[in-house]
């Protein structure tokens, strides 16, 4: 008498039951696909067999895409709006962490800020277009940017004297001062990082 499945994990051909094993148990696993188990039990006489259904096994748990890993990190960090590719090194080649974010980009989980930039995004109930989802707008996002890109920048004369008090105008362009040579452009949309020297 014998079952053709699958014997400790692995393929085999129909098992055979040996009468010189009394009182012995084989486990006959019936589709690797599925965690159904069979068990055939020699009793002296015959043999019961019982059926089970086990958890789901370590080697055979479905591991998680690099998108799927890439977004879960994002999604840990609930302070940080940008992000960059080399943020996710550790999960995956250059290139595949690449596609990973450009996938999320046409998926509206996030937007592309400039070149290797990207902002954490949110779906607009009226366009159904993403929109950067940023407490400080994309100005904050901005500087998040440049600090993740170790350019070191300053609040510009014109900010600095509404913050203070000094001046009644707003400043209407995202405007930083930056030190030291960075080109990068960072829009969102008809927004433009605007750089001071």
């Amino acid at each position: 008498m014998g079952y053709a499945g699958m014997v400790d994990g692995g393929p085999c051909r129909p098992a055979q039951l040996r009468p010189d094993n009394p009182f012995g148990s084989r486990y006959i696993r019936i589709n690797p696909l599925e965690s159904c188990l069979l068990r055939l039990h020699y009793v002296g006489f015959l043999y019961i067999m019982v059926v089970g259904f086990l958890q789901q096994e370590k080697g055979m748990r479905q591991q998680k895409t690099l998108r799927e890993k890439i977004e879960g990190r994002i999604g840990r960090r609930q302070r940080e709006d940008v992000f960059l590719p080399r943020e996710f090194a550790d999960l995956g080649g250059e290139d595949q962490v690449l596609r990973a974010l450009r996938q999320l980009v046409r998926e509206k989980r996030l937007v592309r800020l400039g070149y290797g930039v990207y902002g954490r995004a949110v779906v607009s109930r009226l366009s159904g277009e993403p929109l950067l989802y940023s407490a400080n707008g994309f100005l904050g996002a901005a500087r998040q940017a440049l600090n993740k890109l170790g350019v070191s920048w300053e609040a510009t004369e014109a900010e600095r004297a509404y913050n203070e008090g000094r001046s009644t105008q707003v400043p209407v362009n995202p405007v930083v001062r930056v030190r030291g040579r960075f080109s990068r452009r960072l829009r969102d949309g008809n927004l433009e990082l605007v750089l001071e020297r």
